[in-house]
């Protein structure tokens, strides 16, 4: 009689311990399943930096003088990137549909890039915010690095692809000038860009020493978001890339330097000596100094992805290429078009832009170069032990997910 009684009893006290340790049981596995974070959940790539990376010209796949039908692979909505797909989160950063992050095969990615963007947070001209990798917070703007350390709290980043460096040499105005000599220059008489005194500025030892630096304390920012969300440097890899030739020397262009074709046809405005000046000097110049960044940061978990020849043979006014109509093409969906177009997008002027078009997608991966990048991106992150390399055209046609073959090496 007194065990029967026991037995109850007991019962009453371990009922509610069980139901107990059930709930927190339950708890824990919800609460391990939702928190995603270091190391924990789907992986992620992320994206930081200039329009080189955020997606900037990606709405259109190759170029035409006809109609912009022919060429608008993602429609007025490629740049929006808001959750209900009805607008920009930011005005003008292009974070293109098409952008190289989003590299699939169970691997998320999220594009925090804006074009325009230099290592620093700044506001343009026309009113555009424009984050830069640093920690800048007033209101709801903030720098890249900040949303960077938000997102990777709450999120399993395992790779960052980082281009940055351009807009600091003052690339956009650059351009701006070579097109304008070209102009404003007769070919008997040509008025280069390469020596201008607003050009060569930004190519003095003393600058590209700065921008040098700028660019390593851009890299350290990240890292030191990545430290604030709690991540050790051992669980994520900055692939830092430089950026392509998008014109070709001055015998590869398929339009003479006489008359207006090369602009008004083809949209690359540039003298020979120019071109051959851009591939041959700048060009490496920004590079070098990207590189020199990554060298000077000093972590031993960064990567390099070099891009300079990736899209040669490709490139804007390129002789191997054409026009959709130079190629007798109609459309970006017909067979051979990624072969046998561009994969930067023409020179726009403010007088010459129409359309749907905007200046800033001006001598940027279109949609094709895009897609040719997303696959140099999916091959470093190379499964998740992600490694740098040389990225260069492969074969010809289109690959399983739709774009250009590219051999990472």
């Amino acid at each position: 009689m007194p065990q029967s009684v026991a037995a109850p009893r007991a019962a009453r006290f371990l009922l509610p311990l069980i139901a107990v340790a059930l709930s927190l049981a339950a708890a824990i596995t919800t609460a391990t399943a939702r928190a995603d974070g270091p190391g924990v959940g789907t992986p992620w790539v992320v994206s930081v930096g200039d329009s080189y990376i955020s997606g900037e010209g990606g709405r259109w796949a190759g170029n035409t003088n006809g109609s912009e039908s022919g060429t608008d692979a993602l429609g007025s909505t490629a740049y929006y990137d808001n959750a209900t797909n009805t607008a920009e989160t930011i005005n003008r950063c292009h974070r293109s549909k098409a952008a190289e992050v989003h590299i699939g095969g169970g691997v998320n990615g999220k594009n925090l890039a804006c074009s325009g963007a230099k290592t620093s947070t700044f506001t343009d001209g026309d009113g555009n915010f424009k984050p830069g990798l640093d920690f800048y917070l007033s209101g709801s703007n903030k720098g890249q690095a900040r949303m960077l350390q938000e997102f990777a709290a709450t999120n399993n980043v395992k790779m960052i692809s980082l281009s940055i460096g351009g807009n600091n040499f003052n690339f956009a105005s650059i351009v701006q000038s070579c097109v304008t000599d070209w102009l404003t220059s007769p070919s008997w008489w040509k008025n280069y860009c390469n020596d201008d005194s607003s050009v060569t500025s930004n190519f003095t030892s003393a600058n590209v020493s700065a921008q040098t630096t700028a660019i390593k304390n851009g890299i350290l920012n990240i890292r030191q978001a990545m430290l604030n969300a709690g991540y050790s440097d051992g669980q994520y890899t900055i692939v830092v890339q430089d950026y392509m030739s998008p014109i070709p020397l001055g015998s590869g262009f398929r339009y003479g330097e006489s008359g207006y074709t090369r602009q008004n046809t083809g949209g690359c405005g540039f003298w020979n000596a120019d071109a051959n000046w851009a591939n041959n000097s700048a060009l490496p110049t920004i590079n070098n100094a990207v590189k020199n960044a990554v060298a000077q940061a000093g972590l031993g978990n960064t990567r390099i992805l070099e891009l300079q020849t990736a899209f040669n043979g490709r490139r804007l006014c390129e002789n191997t290429v054409g026009l959709l109509e130079e190629a007798g093409l109609s459309s970006w969906t017909q067979a051979g078009a990624t072969d046998r177009t561009e994969w930067i997008e023409q020179i726009r002027t403010v007088s010459t832009v129409f359309g749907s078009y905007y200046v800033q997608e001006s001598l940027h991966p279109n949609y094709w170069g895009e897609l040719a990048l997303r696959n140099c991106v999916r091959q470093a992150y190379n499964g998740g032990t992600p490694r740098g390399g040389t990225c260069t055209r492969g074969a010809n046609g289109r690959n399983a997910q739709g774009g250009p073959y590219m051999n990472l090496t």
